[in-house]
């Protein structure tokens, strides 16, 4: 797996995956659970991942809808 992207704003990962899945492309959400540590503030990013093989594509994606990829 590759991290595809990583952010705060759990509203693009939710985007993200939406359009990963449209495009039959597989990704996992990662750190979902740690808004139990940091008291559901939102300071800890959000990774997406993707299988290396689909992660060119994938990338692909991101950048035709312009989505920011936190890194």
């Amino acid at each position: 797996m590759k991290e595809l992207l990583r952010s705060t704003d759990p509203t693009i990962i939710a985007f993200a995956s939406a359009l990963l899945e449209g495009e039959d492309i597989d990704c996992f959400q990662m750190d979902v659970n740690m808004s139990v540590l940091e008291g559901g503030i939102g300071i800890f990013p959000r990774r997406l991942m993707v299988r290396a093989d689909d992660y060119d594509d994938a990338l692909m994606v991101m950048r035709d809808n312009e989505i920011p990829l936190g890194r």
